[in-house]
């Protein structure tokens, strides 16, 4: 089985870019999603007993959790020990259930895959890219986003240049969705033939 990690700084296209890998068939396991399910479960008891006061109906409100984080690497790294090992988890059973149903290949999208060291469990990584005037535009356009919280997220965050360096392959997302989609139909042939890690 062959395993991709996904990834791109915010407003790059990645979500699009791992919709096009679902389209091709290709299981797609979202790092992001699986945070939100353990905000309102696994991960409940202990962040709000590292954090109090941030849930609100037996949910992480992230908002409230947003606020304790600010400016505080410390907090970050506190929410990250308790996090990351159940994002993990959860990975690993994605593996083993998508080779125990003999997948060829599969994707790990994960936002921070070189922030945590992700890339050593991956035979290939794609990384998502645009210019950066283009990723400014599309994230300021989000509701509640603003200049400063998009370069406090960036500052978090890998520069795009130093991801593009270390990637096997990179999509430019700032064409069109049928050049976006083209790219990923290439990739997926480029390593058709190769082989993947063994999953024991």
């Amino acid at each position: 089985m062959f395993i991709f990690g996904l990834t791109g700084s915010i407003g790059m296209g990645k979500s699009t870019t791992a919709g096009f890998f679902r389209e091709a068939g290709v299981p797609v396991h979202d790092s992001d999603a699986v945070v939100h399910q353990l905000y309102e479960g696994e991960a409940v008891g202990p962040v709000e007993a590292a954090f109090p006061g941030v849930t609100v109906d037996g949910k992480i409100d992230r908002a409230r959790l947003a606020t304790k984080l600010v400016g505080t690497p410390e907090a970050i790294k506190r929410l990250e020990a308790i996090v990351h090992p159940l994002v993990r988890a959860t990975t690993q059973r994605f593996i083993d259930a998508q080779a125990s149903r003999g997948a060829r290949v599969i994707v790990l999208d994960i936002p921070l895959l070189f922030e945590t060291g992700g890339e050593k469990n991956v035979d290939a990584v794609v990384v998502v890219s645009a210019p950066a005037e283009v990723q400014r535009a599309r994230v300021l356009g989000r509701p509640g986003m603003s200049a400063e919280k998009l370069d406090a997220l960036l500052a978090r965050q890998m520069s795009d240049a130093e991801k593009r360096a270390r990637a096997h392959f990179v999509v430019d997302s700032s064409r069109s969705f049928g050049s976006a989609r083209a790219q990923v139909h290439a990739i997926l042939r480029a390593v058709a033939a190769l082989p993947g890690r063994r999953i024991s």
